[in-house]
């Protein structure tokens, strides 16, 4: 989410902590009180409490709104509840082209989710599938991830409604491309990666190569072992890519000294709810291999291999902090 990038940490983690209180039918009414107090106190109080329900109710809409998960949530937070009342009274205290006409792109979002709830393959959150097309194509869509395709006719077309797909083309010898708002990709021989952003496409080559075509007509090669970003307008200058960026079609990540920030973003893709991280731990380095199929598995390996406490206020909301200082 991009909405609450500049609300402080802690005062997420208070929200997530007064929502555990509240929720958990312990609370009384001098916690009522003071939880007016700190919504008060500051704009972003409101804010912070405001993300929370929304994750809240995200997170009811995708499992069901099941009656073992709202159980879990307030079994979660009576467990929790002392420890929780306790740091809150110290709060309180504290507060004194043509195939781009033939698919007709809209670029809102009501559009893109109705295009991929009816999309010809898709994916759910923390779901990764392959599927073998007509000409031979494999195709793999990565979590949260929607494709249509039409393989008849003299040209071959996929259109990325949303997400991230890896494709390695079959031996059919007709042109094979595939679009985004941004352009279109046309595959030489190959097998590469497109990932679909707000504003931009993402494309990494692994064999062979893939011509760019722009909306705006801007054209350029990616080559094995190259990535680029591009947008409707401007192509940015190709980077090296790595074999390891398309383990996710094996269901894992490896991270190869990366920030933990960044494979908190990955994982965050896999599951539903909201893992909040601390920025004093943001830019500690990673290495390793982690499974995206079990993101609570890839946080426990995570605590062990790093000075981190990994703590779950409500079972849709993950916290990383620094490890307490051992004595």
């Amino acid at each position: 989410m991009t909405d609450h990038a500049h609300i402080d940490h802690q005062v997420l983690s208070d929200a997530a902590d007064w929502f555990a209180l509240l929720r958990s039918g312990d609370a009384s009414p001098k916690d009522n009180q003071r939880w007016l107090t700190w919504l008060k106190q500051h704009p972003d109080h409101v804010l912070g409490w405001q993300l929370v329900e929304r994750i809240e109710q995200q997170f009811s809409a995708a499992t069901g709104n099941h009656p073992d998960h709202t159980e879990a949530t307030l079994q979660q937070a009576r467990t929790n509840r002392l420890q929780r009342r306790t740091m809150i009274k110290g709060m309180g205290a504290a507060l004194g082209t043509l195939g781009l006409g033939w698919f007709g792109w809209q670029q809102t979002s009501l559009p893109q989710i109705a295009a991929a709830w009816q999309a010809q393959y898709r994916t759910g959150t923390g779901d990764i599938q392959q599927w073998t097309l007509a000409d031979g194509t494999q195709l793999w869509l990565n979590t949260d991830s929607a494709v249509d395709t039409f393989m008849e006719g003299p040209l071959r077309q996929i259109q990325l409604i949303r997400g991230e797909i890896l494709i390695q083309t079959g031996a059919d010898t007709r042109p094979l491309v595939v679009y985004t708002p941004q352009g279109e990709l046309r595959p030489l021989g190959t097998r590469f990666s497109v990932r679909r952003g707000d504003h931009e496409t993402f494309l990494s080559v692994y064999e062979g190569a893939v011509e760019i075509t722009t909306r705006h007509q801007q054209r350029t090669v990616v080559k094995r072992f190259e990535q680029t970003r591009f947008r409707q307008g401007h192509i940015a200058p190709p980077e090296p890519a790595r074999l390891s960026q398309q383990a996710w079609h094996k269901k894992r990540i490896i991270a190869e000294d990366i920030r933990l920030a960044d494979l908190i973003d990955t994982l965050g893709r896999y599951q539903h709810g909201h893992i909040q991280l601390s920025p004093r731990v943001a830019d500690l380095r990673v290495f390793g291999g982690f499974p995206l199929d079990n993101p609570e598995q890839a946080l426990g390996m995570l605590e062990k291999a790093l000075p981190i406490r990994i703590d779950q206020p409500l079972p849709w909301w993950t916290r990383i902090e620094p490890a307490p200082a051992t004595p």
